[in-house]
């Protein structure tokens, strides 16, 4: 079986989509449309480097990651299932046909906006330690403002939290075989400190419809099928909860995914020889 995936926020840089943009000129235009500015040039210029804001970040990694799936499916690209990393599962759930283009892009603008609006903190990426070491670390070191915000892959952990927490925890987790990396996010996304933007959030998704879709798609966060007549919880929660990654990757394999391909880059593909089999998939591939 076949799965696409689609990266979140991070990927983000100078020049992306710019072919994209091009190609398909009519989705391009009425993105414009949503969002209010011309997005071909934001991510074509980087003026005053926006693309370092979440508030433009989003739209602009969710559009292209789009526009990718576009040429896919042109190319006669079909899948099994699909999945998005944080972000990505709006682009997933596009394509699978439970969210229509404009209304995600509509919908991921308000989300932008409301996760820029915590501020304080920051997050990091921690190369070399597993989640549960993460976590026991953070939890000696009495760093209750720090949390786990994504499992990338077996020993490739985000951290997210209070900025002043935040360098503690860097001093902490740091070790001999263990690097600790900035992010491109300026917010503690993807934990409990995003509260507020969840509530504000949730009232937003429940004026959108989700259609029940054609294709599965694999959910980041829960890291089971996600189910559309929950999707005001699901992508609330989202924004407060760890993406699961290491999860999402063991439940398409043990669905019987062999097969990834990624929109827009190679960031998550990169991590799928990080993660080693769970014993779901031992049971199903022997």
């Amino acid at each position: 079986m076949h799965c696409l995936i689609f990266p979140g926020q991070g990927v983000q840089r100078r020049g992306m989509g710019a072919e994209l943009f091009e190609r398909h000129p009519q989705e391009t235009e009425a993105s414009c449309e949503v969002l209010g500015y011309p997005v071909a040039r934001l991510c074509r210029d980087n003026p005053g480097d926006r693309l370092a804001d979440t508030r433009y970040a989003q739209p602009a990694v969710f559009l292209v990651n789009a526009l990718s799936w576009l040429d896919l499916r042109s190319q006669g690209r079909s899948y099994d299932y699909f999945a998005g990393h944080g972000l990505g599962e709006y682009n997933a759930l596009v394509a699978a046909g439970v969210l229509g283009l404009t209304d995600a892009l509509a919908l991921v603008a308000r989300r932008a906006r409301l996760m820029a609006g915590v501020t304080g903190g920051a997050m990091v990426a921690v190369v070399g330690l597993d989640s549960a070491r993460v976590e026991a670390t953070l939890h000696a070191a009495g760093l209750d403002l720090v949390h786990v915000a994504h499992r990338n892959s077996d020993r490739q952990v985000t951290v997210a939290g209070d900025r002043r927490q935040l360098a503690f925890a860097v001093e902490a987790l740091r070790g001999p075989e263990v690097r600790v990396l900035p992010v491109p996010a300026a917010g503690p996304f993807h934990t409990p400190l995003m509260a507020p933007a969840e509530r504000a959030f949730t009232p937003v998704l429940r004026a959108y419809a989700f259609g029940a879709g054609h294709t599965p798609v694999m959910s980041s966060t829960t890291g089971r099928e996600f189910a559309p007549d929950q999707a005001v919880q699901l992508l609330g929660r989202q924004l407060s909860r760890p993406v699961e990654w290491v999860r999402t990757v063991h439940a398409l394999r043990a669905a019987g995914v062999t097969r990834f391909d990624e929109a827009n880059g190679t960031a998550l593909t990169a991590l799928l020889a990080g993660i080693a089999a769970g014993p779901a998939e031992e049971r199903v591939h022997p």
